[in-house]
């Protein structure tokens, strides 16, 4: 059923991964809080209890419909809300640039009910510049004028999906105001429900924070994954190398190799800087380089793999292989950007025989074929040829790994991990392979 509540203190645009965890706080915190979003579907499920995304779960849902919490389709549940927040998907287009459709829609569709004095606030990722330039415009249809009439500002979401240490209340919130007043607007909200409030200078600085935030973490990880490389042919422990590197107190902060990134902002959120940079008349090179090497990590775990199995004498075309893990991250379901998915095409390609294994994920498909899903794991590890570990879940153990798999490869360093107790015994920082048939990315 479509339910809206007739004045609520919050209304969230977009029940997403973002939208939802915000509304959730909101609501505990004591703000009556109205969802609204463009799925019939997620309303409905929302309305009836049901949870759509692995950080909340049907009591969570509960505990916000018994606070007042309420979802619609409807865009005149903005009229005569004191505060508005936009948390809708920012994509990439076609041509690799950002798609700021839904934005544009919401914007749209709180100016057609904006009321004055109403904050409104854009958490969705995006170029420096979004805020003022292309939802502004939208919202001033309605005849206000933000900073004067209305407030308006920018937050950057820090959602971790999975993350069972940080959420909305104890994450720091960076809030920029178009104007100071409208930054203190903005910060006073937040307080209501987020322990720590960060005021940036305007809507610009923090738009660039998320982006740097991310842009951060993607070259960081595009060094390692070129490490991984040479340091293979080199000869060199990559894993040891990181770990002792990261005993330093100071300085250094570890980052590890894998198959790719994955996930709604690493493998995306660079592509907005990207995109502003351009138009100033020059590449952001140091960004694309970045997105070249995580971009070719894929067809490396295929090269690997083509040498595991050739050293073994057998081949590829004539392989069973079985992919664990195909989520982007450990332990959740979100399986957007992952690169399981061009590894697995890869694969398929060179004629391997696929099967998957993920807790998370019921069913998965490569190019609209379905692949068959592992439901015994050690027969489905003892019977593939070779089994390689692209998502590091919680329930594949290095002893599960080791004791099963014929063949081994792991992208994610899982068998190299060491108990902080046993590396404080004997001052060592990485576990050793002690078999063959087995190698780390």
């Amino acid at each position: 059923m479509d339910v809206a509540t007739p004045t609520p203190d919050l209304v969230v645009i977009g029940l997403g991964y973002v939208g939802l965890p915000l509304a959730h706080q909101a609501t505990r915190a004591g703000l009556t809080v109205t969802g609204l979003d463009v799925s019939p579907g997620v309303v409905e499920g929302l309305n009836a209890g049901r949870s759509h995304i692995d950080d909340l779960d049907s009591a969570d849902i509960a505990e916000m419909i018994d606070g007042g919490f309420t979802a619609t389709t409807d865009a005149s549940a903005v009229a005569g809300t004191r505060n508005v927040v936009i948390c809708v998907p920012t994509p990439l287009s076609a041509e690799g640039g950002p798609d700021l459709g839904a934005v544009t829609a919401a914007g749209r569709a709180i100016g057609a009910h904006l009321a004055p004095g109403t904050l409104v606030v854009l958490e969705s990722t995006t170029y420096p510049g979004t805020t003022e330039e292309v939802l502004r415009p939208l919202l001033e249809e309605s005849g206000l004028v933000a900073g004067s009439d209305f407030h308006l500002a920018f937050s950057p979401e820090r959602i971790d999906p999975g993350n069972p240490t940080f959420g909305v209340a104890n994450t720091p919130k960076v809030v920029g105001g178009m104007t100071e007043r409208c930054g203190e607007t903005a910060a006073a909200f937040y307080r209501r429900f987020v322990d720590t409030v960060v005021q940036a200078r305007g809507t610009r600085e923090a738009e660039m924070a998320k982006l740097l935030e991310n842009t951060y973490r993607h070259v960081n990880i595009a060094l390692v994954n070129e490490m991984a490389i040479f340091c293979q042919e080199l000869g060199v422990d990559l894993w040891d190398a990181i770990a002792c590197a990261a005993t330093k107190p100071f300085g250094f902060q570890a980052f590890y190799p894998g198959p790719g990134v994955g996930g709604h902002c690493i493998p995306i959120d660079p592509n907005y800087l990207s995109y502003k940079v351009k138009t100033l008349g020059y590449p952001f090179r140091f960004v694309e380089l970045a997105q070249e090497i995580n971009a070719r990590m894929p067809s490396y775990v295929l090269q690997r793999s083509l040498e595991l199995l050739n050293d073994a004498g057998m081949a590829l075309s004539r392989s069973r292989v079985l992919l664990l893990g195909v989520t982007y991250k450990a332990d959740i379901a979100d399986q957007r950007e992952s690169p399981a998915r061009p590894v697995a095409r890869k694969l398929a390609e060179k004629g391997a025989t696929l099967i998957y294994h993920d807790p998370h994920v019921a069913e998965w498909s490569i190019n609209g074929d379905p692949l068959p899903r592992a439901t015994d794991l050690e027969q489905a590890m003892a019977e593939a040829d070779l089994t390689i570990l692209l998502t590091d879940h919680s329930a594949y153990t290095p002893k599960l790994l080791t004791e099963n798999a014929r063949l081994l490869l792991d992208t994610r360093g899982v068998l190299r991990r060491l108990d902080p107790a046993v590396m404080h015994q004997d001052g060592r920082t990485s576990a050793p392979i002690e078999r063959e048939g087995v190698v780390v990315l």
